[in-house]
This record gives C-alpha cells, structure tokens and sequence, in this order.
C-alpha cells in the first residue's frame, strides 16, 4: 500500500473516509446512524480522538480527525461499530442487509460471518489550513451535492450544524477556529 493512503505521522490530522462493504446504505437506519454517533463520543472522551469535522450518509463517513495513535483508534472504531451495526441491522429485521454483507465478506475474513466496512479509511494527511479548510467544506457540501439538503447545516449528521448554527446536539466536535 502506499504511503499516501497510511495513517503515518500521530497528532497530525488526517481526512478519513470509511465505506460499508459495497456502499450498501446501512446509514438510512436510524440505529446505525446512532452507533457511528456513539462511538465518536466514547472516542473523543476516551481515546484522545480530536474530531474537527465529520458528515455520516448513507453508505459512508467522512472526518477530519487526530489522535496519538489514530490508527488504532480507527481501527477500535471499525471494529465496534460493524459490531453494533449488525446487531442493529438484525433487530432491525433486515435480512437482505445482512445477507448482503455475508456475499460481500472477503474470504479470508474467517473470523467473521459478515463484512460491515470496506478496508482502509483512505486517510490523507491534511498539510495545512487551507486543506483543512477545503477537506471540511467537502465534508459539509456532500449531501448537498447529493440533492438531500439545500444547505449543508440542514443535514442533522453533519459538523455544518456545529460550525454554522453553534448545534452540537448531535454530536460535539473540536472546532477550528477559521
């Protein structure tokens, strides 16, 4: 793998971005929405993780992050959240969700039946305030540019509401002062 899509420097923030196996739209549950949510919390208060910007749709995640030691801290929130995800999933009784992430599993992932996140989280090291700023307003514009708001603060899984509106009932962030 190259360089360019590994977590390599600690404390430097990267812009990460994490996919359900096969883009399926395990996000339109509302559960599943809610264990990314948790999890960025428990991560944020226990973990050292500093979260600057984040968005969730419906198939993937994209944030703007830090940590002493960041790939652990992604790969401890993959593996909680596809957890919780497909307990979710089940209570949920969607069975076509979860017949779909068994099909797509990996074969060498005997550990496990099914296969929530695709790999990796093609982290890209954000090299100054510029990026930043362009990664976070990337991150803001996606559902917009998906058609679903008109705005990026009006998207409820969005940092937009934190930055635009002061509203970290969602979630807190760590904000950056532009």
């Amino acid at each position: 793998m190259r360089s360019r899509y590994r977590i390599t420097e600690e404390n430097r923030v990267y812009f990460l971005t994490s996919t359900v196996v096969e883009w399926i739209p395990a996000f339109l549950l509302p559960e599943t929405r809610q264990v990314v949510v948790d999890t960025l919390a428990y991560c944020r208060k226990e973990k050292e993780l500093r979260l600057y910007a984040y968005v969730i749709m419906e198939n993937h995640l994209h944030l703007l992050a830090e940590a002493p030691d960041l790939s652990r801290v992604m790969q401890s929130f993959k593996r909680h959240t596809a957890t919780r995800s497909m307990e979710a999933i089940s209570n949920a009784r969607q069975t076509w969700m979860l017949n779909q992430f068994a099909y797509y599993r990996k074969k060498y992932k005997e550990e496990s039946r099914r296969q929530f996140w695709q790999e990796g989280s093609h982290p890209q090291l954000v090299t100054g305030m510029d990026m930043l700023r362009q990664k976070a307003d990337y991150i803001h514009a996606n559902p917009v540019r998906r058609g679903w708001v008109e705005s990026p603060e009006h998207w409820r899984y969005s940092s937009a509401r934190n930055y635009i509106l002061g509203d970290d009932s969602v979630l807190e962030i760590d904000p950056v002062e532009w």
